[in-house]
């Protein structure tokens, strides 16, 4: 555009002035609805007269917004929602766990917040969200014992895990469970929107995909945590322990069967290795088991089970002895 602009500039004197005349000054400083296009002639000698500039109309201007504002069918989508919702749960996040973040100023600061956020999510009749941010504000101790089992046990059961300070400052999973227990009160509240872009915004920092509606037991570890993807109705007992790439998901996606179980149920005790894939509603992983790596399951495993995947693996001598 900025070279177009000097061509303009440096040949003007070369326009014809019938040319010239079609070009307003408003139109060349902002190029708004025409582009001026540049073309050689071969037939001029001089290189001052090797240019033409010649304006072509593509569309008007205000046909341009009107055909994008046309476009614009859904009044509420408003991209400060999910802006403020990410601000609100890093906000949530400091006051809960950081030693230098004041837990009573920031409480107010998060129900202003909330309350914004209530305003901007609940456009539909009849949604549940005017009282909510006084029983959430209840829950939130019983939330923090949670997170502190959590804590505890990646302590307990990683060898790499040096103190619960590390946990809370380096450890993916455990900020994904955090922000998952957090956002999955809302959702039981009922609250749109907000709870899945809480979830969305831990995914996008931690690569691990935790639907709000999971229903999830205490303590819980996800070791490295990348690629993780557990489901909406997915049942996930206490004491379970999953590594990075596990999916629990759907056999299908199909949206008559929105308002069914399609995530599996993981009981009690049980370890699932990395890249395990475990899916459908009706698939049953038995309490005290283990699931190794790059294992599919679409059926349920009875109790105290091990379930392994084995690949036939060839090793070649490439390099002959002489």
């Amino acid at each position: 555009m900025l070279i177009l602009l000097q061509l303009f500039y440096s040949f003007s004197d070369s326009i014809s002035a019938s040319v010239a005349m079609q070009l307003p000054k408003f139109e060349i400083q902002k190029l708004e609805s025409v582009i001026i296009g540049v073309s050689f002639d071969s037939t001029l000698h001089s290189l001052r007269n090797k240019y033409i500039i010649e304006k072509k109309f593509i569309m008007n201007l205000k046909e341009i917004i009107q055909k994008i504002q046309d476009q614009k069918q859904l009044p509420n989508l408003k991209y400060s929602v999910k802006e403020k919702t990410e601000a609100f749960t890093k906000r949530l996040f400091y006051t809960l766990f950081d030693g230098a973040t004041p837990v009573e100023k920031n409480i107010h600061g998060l129900e202003e917040d909330f309350q914004e956020l209530v305003t901007l999510v609940c456009w539909e009749a009849g949604q549940p969200c005017g009282k909510i941010w006084n029983t959430y504000l209840d829950s939130l101790p019983g939330i923090l014992e949670k997170l502190s089992c959590d804590a505890k046990a990646i302590t307990l059961h990683d060898p790499a895990a040096n103190s619960l300070e590390e946990v809370y400052l380096a450890y993916p999973g455990f900020y994904a469970i955090a922000i998952y227990r957090l956002s999955h009160e809302l959702h039981k509240f009922g609250l749109p929107l907000v709870p899945r872009l809480m979830t969305e915004y831990a995914h996008r920092l931690t690569g691990t995909d935790i639907n709000p509606g999971a229903q999830i037991g205490v303590p819980f570890f996800i070791d490295h945590a990348t690629g993780v993807v557990i489901g909406e109705t997915t049942v996930i007992k206490d004491n379970v322990k999953i590594y990075q790439g596990v999916t629990l998901g759907a056999l299908s996606v199909d949206r008559t069967l929105r308002n069914t179980k399609r995530h599996p149920t993981i009981e009690e005790n049980v370890t699932i290795y990395a890249n395990a894939t475990i899916l459908g509603g009706n698939t049953v992983i038995g309490a005290n088991s283990v699931i190794g790596g790059n294992v599919w399951l679409t059926k349920s495993v009875p109790e105290n089970s091990m379930v392994s995947h084995t690949p036939q693996i060839n090793i070649k001598k490439t390099v002959k002895n002489e």
